[in-house]
């Protein structure tokens, strides 16, 4: 099998994973924490596409769809534009408040982006060196791999923390 259907195959399954997380809920409730100090199913889906425009964009070199698009506008959130939520302390994730109809529309803007690359994409290009400056050098399709499984793992939270909010309401 070629691996570049596997990659295919595994971004293709993030928004399915997300808008079930964020299905008939509103802005209120997707910026709700499950617990005190974690994040919130808005933050963790918002992040995920963030995560994967920034990265993949960079592995692209290519303009992010957060700015080429214009969601960083139809966000509107008080940060800068380069903001991907990597590190963001509680008091600003508690600001990341939108619509699960904004969010999926990201996520799904960023695929799109992510699976047009894959499709330009030879499995020869995997091999390439991305990053020699580490240990072991990291390669395109390592670092692909380890965008997809930030993500599917980011997905997984936003889906465990609305069975949470589910059983508290």
């Amino acid at each position: 099998m070629n691996p570049l259907h596997l990659l295919v195959d595994g971004f293709g399954r993030i928004p399915p994973l997300i808008e079930r997380a964020t299905r008939n809920l509103d802005a209120s409730h997707l910026a709700t924490p499950p617990a005190p100090g974690a994040n919130s199913i808005a933050w963790l889906a918002w992040h995920t596409a963030r995560g994967q425009d920034s990265w993949v964009a960079d592995l692209n070199s290519d303009k992010q769809v957060w700015t080429s698009g214009g969601w960083v506008d139809r966000f509107g959130f008080p940060f800068p534009a380069d903001e991907n939520g990597f590190g963001m302390p509680e008091q600003d994730t508690a600001r990341v408040v939108a619509s699960a109809e904004l969010l999926n529309g990201y996520l799904r803007a960023v695929t799109s982006s992510t699976l047009s690359y894959l499709g330009r994409l030879t499995p020869d290009d995997l091999d390439d060196v991305v990053d020699a400056a580490r240990t072991p050098a990291v390669t395109r399709g390592g670092q692909l791999l380890s965008i997809l499984d930030d993500n599917l793992q980011h997905a997984g939270q936003a889906g465990y923390a609305r069975g949470i909010l589910d059983r508290s309401k």
